[in-house]
């Protein structure tokens, strides 16, 4: 029931850009740029397994279009095509010192809807905005690390299925959402954004012959975006 209201809320965001631009002004501001981040993530397995945040870098291309003002807001759509780090780092506590963490390399594509506050987008100073949308991802490759002293046979939660074994389905998809300030200059923008992904997708099989019933992805960040005007 959750998901469903955050599925909606994400669909209602981006049906409203249409609806808007017929009551707003008008604008045509084209920017594209480059951004780079460091993301938090984890991975949500059933059975459930102990983890830390993994610690990955993103980094890509944005393009955003500014289409409308309504009132104090701003309308448009950001793109982005991103390089990211994801995976999981686990919290083994059997008491063998054993150590684990498989990071997983993805080519990322959210279609964002833009909402800004505050500032006109081609004013300079400081606004506020909200990003919100889907997320579509393709899997490239993964590596794990572990301990040289390794052991996983007497794990405390019984669960050591995981290792050794690779993704399954390459294809991944879910919901990005993300707030943050834009501070606009004459020789460009600079956004500062924190964000958060719930990935709908499994990255291993989900059937009831395979051994986790749940393989997601789930990740907080924070990205740093440089963009400079191509129309205004």
């Amino acid at each position: 029931m959750r998901m469903k209201k955050i599925i909606m809320a994400a669909l209602a965001c981006m049906l409203a850009l249409p609806m808007m631009a017929q009551l707003g002004e008008e604008r045509h501001n084209l920017a594209i740029g480059v951004g780079v981040g460091m993301d938090m993530t984890k991975v949500d397995l059933n059975p459930r397994v102990k983890m830390k945040s993994h610690n990955g870098m993103t980094f890509g291309v944005t393009a955003r279009y500014m289409s409308e003002k309504y009132f104090k807001m701003m309308c448009g759509i950001q793109v982005e095509l991103n390089y990211t780090q994801r995976g999981w780092q686990e919290n083994i506590e059997d008491g063998t010192g054993d150590t684990y963490s498989r990071t997983m390399n993805y080519i990322e594509l959210p279609l964002l809807a833009h909402l800004s506050f505050g500032k006109d987008a081609l004013d300079k100073g400081m606004k506020f905005f909200i990003n919100m949308g889907p997320q579509v991802a393709y899997f490239l490759s993964e590596k794990e690390k572990m301990s040289e002293s390794w052991d996983p046979t007497y794990r405390s939660n019984g669960v050591n299925e995981q290792y050794g074994k690779w993704v399954e389905n390459k294809f991944d998809y879910g919901l990005l959402g993300g707030i943050g300030m834009e501070l606009s200059t004459k020789v460009g923008h600079f956004q500062l954004e924190g964000r958060y992904y719930y990935g709908l997708a499994d990255f291993w099989g989900s059937s009831k012959k395979d051994e986790f019933s749940r393989s997601g992805h789930n990740y907080m960040g924070v990205k740093l975006t440089y963009l400079f005007d191509i129309t205004k």
